[in-house]
């Protein structure tokens, strides 16, 4: 692990495509196999390509393609040729919002091509990926688009099928993410539902057929880390048991994840990796000795209970600190979530796998009808995950911590979930509270966040768990990327947000979603004049002058000259001229300064501390 986590990290290799990105940017020809099919969004498509010749030149990588439109239907395995500008992709905007470099990188590529024109050179025959995408297709034709692509990802998993965003961001908020990505929860519903009908069998038959069922659940499910690990598990402790022994489950874990780090140390920086290890550690360790704790507490006839909270509530604790490092967030009703949903999930997936099975062979006359209790089982999840991703405080925002403070928390967690003595418990409450205290002392503290990207600049002003934004720009763009940067600091909802684009916004819904009160111009009110101040508990913002642009705003005891334009400058070169301002903790330009401006500032600008020089 210690590996995988401070050298296992990939790099580009001499022959990457990112060697050849040419300054100042010129088209070139990309050929190369397509990795995966085409992945379509709101403002184009992508895919990973297999690069094997730049113009004339043999290399050896992987790049994205971006394509403005979605007319052709390129699919996984197929050879294409490739016309556009090969760039570096972005990095992140601010440290807590991962950008394309950091997403990329994970898949072994830095580099990204915007696609001009693309030809398909030659379409070789891919079973599997025909196989997956018939699945998906025809589950789709027959229950819809969203039911289908529910059941589709049951049988294939989220990385395989492009579910809706609302779906994937429900069963996250609900605490249910694991029905949706491959694991060994689907692959315990089949290898489970296999070895229960050949129970009557020799083993000579019985192990073949169980090895099938392996290698079907990889095939259809990609190798994945999670997929990998559960595979091998499975393999191993079935092995076992057929030759008479008894298996040692944390044994088994740690020979896994041993031999999956030593052969792609890269793993250990992967979220679905990570997860799902804590996941199956928390399965063994914790949940027999909390289903016991649990029964001594229910009377005898709730006794089948205890399995119930037991399994889903050892998960949630071991997988809480990798959530709360990457995701600054946990589901608050996850543990009454599992236990709405979880005994509809175990026979959904079990159908939707006969389902898949199907949609294959069977006629198409009778298909709907044959999958309409499916089609409403289905439905009934979805519409329970949704319910439930809308209670009140459904996701606690917590604020992404520092790696440290996720370490001393997890010092403190680990005797409690091992069952250590009531000595050890009690120690370990020191580098709980640290923990605690250190994070909360960040969260409740004041200060500036300044994020800038495509010419847009956001300022998330915080002040004692609460905040307030600014942004330059007020279109859907801006308003996905204020949701992202309010999230990751720990902020469910903003006190304020004031826009400063001069054009009406199309997505005000989306603004008003994010804070309490709006403001913004051309919104059919007048907005904010001179001397009026938009306020709330210790933030405020008003404007310095009529028509310059400039700002003044409070945040705490701190006083900031915000400037989004370079008029706005202008007007405070002139003023001080005269009479100088006071009092000021610093400066924000909404803007790029030219030279001379960043000497100016550095010179005659108030305050001590600037942002966006």
């Amino acid at each position: 692990m210690l590996r995988g986590v401070l050298w296992g990290a990939p790099t580009p290799s001499g022959a990457d495509p990112s060697r050849l990105i040419q300054t100042p940017p010129a088209s070139v020809a990309i050929s190369g196999r397509l990795l995966a099919d085409v992945r379509r969004f709101s403002s184009g498509c992508s895919a990973l390509l297999e690069v094997d010749r730049i113009e004339a030149r043999r290399v050896d990588g992987r790049t994205e393609l971006q394509l403005p439109a979605c007319s052709a239907p390129l699919q996984q395995g197929w050879r294409v040729q490739a016309i556009g500008v090969l760039r570096r992709p972005l990095p992140a905007a601010h440290p807590l919002l991962p950008g394309s470099a950091e997403r990329l990188a994970r898949q072994g590529s830095w580099s990204q091509l915007r696609v001009e024109s693309i030809e398909v050179l030659q379409r070789p025959w891919t079973p599997l990926a025909d196989l997956r995408r018939d699945v998906a297709q025809r589950l789709q034709q027959v229950v819809g688009p969203r039911r289908g692509g529910f059941l589709a990802a049951l049988v294939l998993g989220s990385a395989q099928v492009q579910l809706s965003a609302d779906i994937r961001e429900a069963f996250r908020m609900a605490g249910l993410s694991h029905a949706l990505a491959a694991s060994g929860f689907h692959l315990s519903v089949l290898l489970g539902t296999v070895l229960m009908l050949a129970r009557r069998w020799p083993p000579g038959l019985r192990l073949p057929l169980a090895a099938m069922a392996l290698l079907l659940f990889v095939c259809l499910a990609g190798a994945q880390p999670s997929v990998v690990r559960a595979v091998l598990m499975a393999a191993m402790a079935l092995l076992i048991r057929e030759a008479g022994h008894h298996s040692r489950p944390l044994g088994v874990l740690v020979l896994t994840l041993s031999g999956m780090l030593l052969l792609r140390p890269a793993w250990a920086l992967s979220i679905g990796f990570q997860l799902s290890a804590a996941a199956t550690a928390g399965l063994i360790l914790t949940a027999p000795r909390l289903e016991r704790a649990v029964q001594a507490w229910l009377p005898d006839r709730c006794q089948g209970l205890a399995a119930a909270c037991s399994i889903p509530l050892a998960a949630l604790v071991w997988t809480l600190p990798l959530q709360l490092l990457h995701f600054g967030a946990m589901p608050l009703y996850a543990l009454v979530a599992n236990l709405l949903v979880a005994p509809l999930l175990a026979p959904l997936t079990l159908l939707a796998m006969l389902s898949a099975l199907l949609v294959l062979v069977g006629p198409p006359a009778v298909l709907p009808m044959l999958l309409w209790p499916v089609h409403q089982l289905a439905g009934l999840v979805i519409t329970m995950a949704s319910w439930i991703s809308h209670w009140p405080g459904a996701q606690l925002l917590t604020g992404r911590p520092q790696e440290w403070v996720i370490a001393l928390f997890v010092l403190g967690l680990l005797p409690w979930l091992l069952g250590a003595g009531p000595c050890r418990r009690c120690w370990s409450l020191i580098p709980l509270a640290i923990a605690l205290f250190a994070h909360g002392l960040l969260q409740l503290g004041d200060g500036l966040v300044a994020v800038e990207r495509f010419g847009r600049h956001w300022l998330l002003a915080r002040h004692r768990g609460r905040a307030a934004l600014v942004s330059t720009h007020g279109d859907a763009r801006s308003c996905r990327m204020a949701k992202r940067l309010a999230a990751v600091h720990g902020h469910a909802r903003l006190d304020w947000v004031m826009l400063l684009d001069p054009v009406a916004t199309e997505v005000m819904a989306c603004w008003q979603a994010l804070a309490h009160r709006v403001e913004a111009p051309q919104q059919g009110q007048a907005p904010i004049a001179i001397g009026q101040v938009l306020r709330s508990d210790g933030l405020s913002v008003q404007h310095l002058q009529h028509r310059s642009g400039a700002l003044l705003m409070r945040v705490g005891p701190q006083r900031w000259q915000l400037f989004p334009s370079p008029q706005a400058l202008w007007a405070l070169q002139h003023r001080q001229r005269s009479k100088p301002q006071q009092m000021i903790t610093g400066t924000w330009l909404g803007f790029k300064p030219s030279a001379p401006q960043r000497r100016w500032l550095l010179k005659h600008g108030a305050g001590s501390r600037f942002i966006g020089l």
